[in-house]
């Protein structure tokens, strides 16, 4: 038994020495972590049945509207929803996401559906919600467990274009609690989309940019040492000039030298590693990015709470596996077809660790 306990701690070792904090810690240690993971999730046009639109925007997603949107189908996306969610565990973090945040859904009302679903309703989670001016109805919003995170405060900002009064679009949330005890706060994103043309769209994406920068430089002016995630669907890449000018995210861990710089892990895994979160005639993507203060990385340490890894939960299950979309995101429809997908965005999720003391 002694020489089988050897062999396992050797093999753990070899692993990686957060699982053994996570897990066992040695009893030589006298520090352990936990482990939180933050997600986002594009949830690809989650509307309900009920025809609520003033402008009559959201029709197609009725029983009788070109979706044929029945409640059948719509329990359905719920359901396929719920288990893409209750698949985003690791060994070190079993319940879930501590935070999600989520894009494309109609209202509050979704998410709670969503949330109370067989699948997810042992985590427990609650819902942040806000109805914002966009012409579709679609909104951002926040799913998070009260176990880990906890809500303090909660602001949406209006996004406006200069010379463009009628411009509307989703607003930027900005939801400011406690991440383990620690100061923690997450702006939930939708940017403008490249409707027209990605260059012609680009001005639109800037002034995101610019707003959730503005957003990040007033929690800093109010604590210092605060962790800030600016995540969503930015529906720009991280070399784009939005995310690499604009919020100056860096690429490489190593230029991050101030703890209010960022710093954006998924521009690697796409360009290097190839890897993406939607893809379209043939290329990937990766909108869907959580974009870290430099605070949480080590070098620059200011907060109880540092960056792991980041990874794009591409898992088989959401994966078409035939036809000209074959390898892409499993959708709820494409070229007017039904499939009873999931999304056209693969969510994503960072981990990152706190330092506890061991309690003998």
């Amino acid at each position: 038994m002694k020489r089988l306990t050897l062999l396992l701690a050797a093999l753990l070792l070899s692993v990686t020495a957060l699982q053994l904090y996570a897990q066992n810690p040695s009893p030589t240690t006298k520090t352990a972590y936990r482990v939180y993971g933050v997600g986002f999730y594009n949830l690809e046009n989650l509307f309900d049945t009920i025809p609520n639109n003033p402008r009559g925007l959201d029709l197609e997603y009725t029983p009788q509207g070109e979706k044929q949107w029945t409640g059948e189908r719509y329990w359905s996306k719920i359901s396929n929803l719920a288990r893409a969610i209750s698949a985003m565990t690791t060994k070190i973090t079993p319940n879930g996401p501590a935070i999600l945040g989520v894009s494309e859904i109609e209202n509050a009302s979704v998410l709670n559906d969503l949330v109370r679903d067989p699948q997810i309703r042992r985590w427990g989670l609650q819902v942040v919600h806000h109805d914002s001016p966009d012409r579709r109805g679609v909104d951002v919003g926040l799913l998070y467990n009260p176990r880990y995170f906890e809500v303090v405060n909660v602001t949406n900002h209006l996004l406006t274009i200069p010379g463009n009064p009628d411009f509307r679009s989703r607003d930027q949330m900005c939801v400011v609690g406690k991440l383990g005890g620690e100061p923690f706060a997450v702006v939930v994103n939708h940017w403008p989309s490249r409707l027209g043309g990605q260059k012609q769209s680009e001005h639109l994406r800037v002034a995101a940019a610019q707003l959730s920068k503005h957003i990040a430089d007033s929690l800093w002016a109010i604590d210092p040492s605060m962790g800030v995630i600016i995540m969503g669907d930015l529906n720009d890449d991280p070399s784009d000039k939005s995310c690499r000018e604009i919020l100056g995210a860096k690429k490489h861990a190593k230029d991050v030298t101030d703890g209010h710089m960022f710093y954006n892990p998924w521009w690697k895994i796409l360009d290097d590693d190839g890897i993406g979160t939607l893809a379209y005639k043939g290329a990937w993507n990766l909108f869907d990015q959580i974009i870290l203060s430099g605070n949480m990385l080590p070098a620059n340490r200011s907060t109880g709470l540092e960056f792991v890894r980041a990874k794009v939960n591409n898992f088989e299950f959401l994966t078409t596996k035939e036809g000209q979309r074959q390898g892409y995101p499993l959708r709820t429809f494409a070229s007017g077809s039904y499939l009873n997908g999931y999304s056209d965005h693969y969510p994503t999720m960072v981990i990152l660790k706190q330092a506890v003391k061991r309690t003998k």
